[in-house]
C-alpha cells in the first residue's frame, strides 16, 4: 500500500513537474504567446523558429532536464521499474498536455531523450549525432528526429538492455509520434493525398 502511494504522488509531482511549458513562458517573457506562432505548437522546434535560437536552445535543455529530474528523482526515491515507468510517462502526458495553459503543449520529443539521458545516457548521447546527420540531409526536424527514435531505440535494443525497458522506450516513442501524427492530422492526410512528401516533413 505504501508503495501505491509513494507511486501515485510521485505520478502526481512528474505530471506537474513535465507540464510546466518553457517554450510559452520563453514566449511570454518576448510579450508574445507562442500558440499564435509558427505552427502554434509549445515546443522546441517552434521555439527556434518563433523565438530565435538562443531561446529554442534554452527550451530544448529545459524541456529535456525536466525528464532527466523526473529519472533521478525516482532513483533517489528507490521506486521500482514499474514506478519509474509511470513518473516518466506522467511527464510526458504534462508535457504534452500542460495543466497550466489549457492541456496545450509540445510533442514529447526533448522530454522523452531527457528521459533517456536520465535512464541510458551513453547510449541517448550516442543518438543525438544521428539526429543532426538526418537534418543535414532531409532539411527536417521530424525526419530527424524520427531518425533519432528508431536509432536510439535499436541501440537500447542491441546493447541486451532488460526487455520492460525496451519495452518502455518504444512505448514512449509511440506515444510521441501519435501525439504529432493526431495534431497535424489534416494536413498530413492533405500533403499525403497530393504527394508531397517533403511537405510531412515539414509539419513539425
Amino acid at each position: 500500500m505504501q508503495d501505491a502511494i509513494t507511486i501515485t504522488l510521485f505520478a502526481i509531482a512528474a505530471y506537474l513537474v513535465g507540464g510546466v511549458p518553457f517554450a510559452f513562458i520563453a514566449g511570454r517573457r518576448r510579450g508574445i504567446d507562442i500558440r499564435q506562432y509558427g505552427n502554434g505548437n509549445v515546443g522546441t522546434v517552434n521555439a527556434f523558429r518563433s523565438l530565435g535560437w538562443q531561446a529554442g536552445l534554452l527550451v530544448l535543455l529545459l524541456d529535456g532536464l525536466k525528464g532527466t529530474l523526473v529519472v533521478v528523482a525516482g532513483r533517489l526515491l528507490d521506486l521500482p521499474d514499474i514506478g519509474l515507468f509511470i513518473g516518466a510517462f506522467s511527464a510526458t502526458v504534462g508535457h504534452n498536455w500542460s495543466p497550466y495553459i489549457g492541456f496545450d503543449g509540445g510533442k514529447g520529443v526533448a522530454i522523452i531523450f531527457g528521459i533517456s539521458v536520465g535512464m541510458m545516457p551513453v547510449l541517448s548521447w550516442a543518438a543525438a549525432p544521428v539526429v543532426f546527420a538526418a537534418y543535414w540531409f532531409t532539411r527536417s526536424w521530424v525526419w530527424a528526429f524520427g531518425a533519432g527514435i528508431i536509432v536510439l531505440n535499436i541501440m537500447i535494443w542491441l546493447s541486451g538492455a532488460p526487455g520492460n525497458i525496451v519495452a518502455f522506450c518504444v512505448f514512449l516513442s509511440v506515444v510521441v509520434v501519435a501525439t504529432h501524427f493526431g495534431r497535424e492530422a489534416a494536413e498530413i492526410r492533405k500533403a499525403i493525398a497530393a504527394r508531397e512528401w517533403r511537405r510531412v516533413g515539414q509539419l513539425e
